[in-house]
């Protein structure tokens, strides 16, 4: 069977991915992946290639950013690559730094407020509004750790990543990129990496917003499915 690994975004579990494991593990061997509180993203990108071998490498937000680091470190694991809701960093080192000053505030956010609270922040964001109430995982959420989300913020957030744009003409593989189609911001990068994607590549418009995993399961996965069935 075609292996599928599936990394979740910041804040999530691999439940999060509940509802497309549903609708892929009928054609694929899935690999759920818990992202590990290791010192370094590149040593975070050791563990996943460790865990997922050869495989289809399917990201969303911030375990994208993960998937597309292993896909230019390690090309010869990576099969294909579908990229949700993903950005190659943060190009500007201004905006970077402000944005590893936010994320470190945010970090001690959660020690001060807690990590129930904390979550029920994170998603009353706009970006957020349109996850359904019953979307899998926010429970898991909610039983996190504190120490673990901080250093999520600290070490994989998106100022922590060295900006990957220019180095998007070396992936080898099959790469399509999905955005949702009210997620303009998204959208928007996912045509600028379009314009430097060298190798095979498709951007796949979905309803729904930034969290595709949880806002248009059915349809992601099957989008999965058929991408691992033409290029596993």
């Amino acid at each position: 069977m075609r292996r599928v690994v599936l990394v979740p975004g910041f804040t999530q579990t691999s439940n999060s991915w509940r509802d497309v494991i549903a609708v892929l593990e009928e054609s694929c061997e899935v690999v759920p992946f818990e992202i590990p509180a290791r010192d370094t993203i590149a040593a975070t990108v050791s563990a996943l290639g460790a865990r997922g071998r050869r495989a289809i490498y399917v990201g969303y937000s911030m375990g994208a950013r993960l998937c597309l680091r292993l896909a230019l470190d390690q090309p010869a694991n990576v099969v294909g690559l579908v990229l949700v809701s993903a950005s190659p960093g943060i190009g500007d080192a201004e905006a970077r730094a402000a944005r590893l000053a936010s994320d470190e505030e945010l970090a001690q956010s959660i020690a001060r407020i807690g990590v129930p609270a904390f979550i029920d922040e994170w998603l009353a964001q706009p970006m957020f509004a349109t996850v359904p109430p019953d979307a899998p995982g926010v429970d898991d959420r909610r039983a996190l750790s504190a120490a673990y989300l901080a250093h999520c913020l600290r070490v994989l957030g998106a100022g922590s990543f060295d900006p990957m744009w220019d180095e998007l003409r070396n992936l080898q593989m099959p790469v399509a990129l999905v955005t949702g189609r009210s997620d303009s911001r998204y959208d928007a990068i996912a045509e600028q990496m379009l314009e430097r994607i060298q190798s095979e590549v498709v951007h796949i418009r979905l309803d729904g917003g930034h969290s595709l995993p949880l806002e248009n399961p059915a349809v992601l996965g099957g989008f999965i499915a058929a991408f691992a069935q033409e290029h596993g």
